[in-house]
């Protein structure tokens, strides 16, 4: 299990389908969690249109046939499309994440400054400290990451 910290110093748009397109070229299926409903609509035009030679086959969770969708954007953490890699994109981190073989958690300044984000030190404290996580030793590899044991934790910009 691998957990990636995207602190975003760009727009999510520039991000999240090189985050797609690599998961899908592999062969493997994203899961993509946003709460509001406007961001989810407003990623679903993104991955129809963030380049015109563009294409990444995705759906809406319920708009049919959920299964067969390589990327699938929820509300909230689901398997519904049989993801092993999830894209929790609209801040707020979810445990439920856990289960998946790779998280992608993505966030801006508005998080950070909100706390959801999980970068001070009080939610690097909370990493080590959860439930899931609490036979897991945490230690500091510096410039921001941290290694638990058993899972990679990367911290850092993602400059597109």
């Amino acid at each position: 299990m691998q957990v990636d910290f995207y602190h975003l110093t760009t727009p999510l748009d520039r991000v999240l389908p090189r985050i797609a397109e690599r998961v899908v070229q592999t062969g493997g299926r994203l899961l993509i969690v946003a709460e509001p409903e406007a961001q989810r609509v407003a990623l679903d035009r993104l991955l129809w249109s963030y380049a015109p030679e563009s294409f990444l086959p995705h759906a809406h969770i319920g708009a049919g046939n959920d299964a067969a969708q390589p990327v699938l954007i929820a509300s909230d953490v689901t398997t519904a499309n049989a993801a092993r890699n999830v894209a929790i994109v609209d801040g707020r981190w979810r445990d439920a994440a856990l289960d998946f073989e790779r998280v992608f958690h993505v966030f801006d300044e508005e998080a950070i400054l909100r706390g959801a984000a999980g970068m001070e030190d009080a939610g690097r404290s909370r990493w080590c400290r959860a439930s899931v996580l609490e036979t897991e030793r945490c230690r500091p590899l510096g410039a921001g990451c941290l290694k638990l044991d058993g899972i990679g934790v990367a911290l850092g910009p993602i400059r597109a």
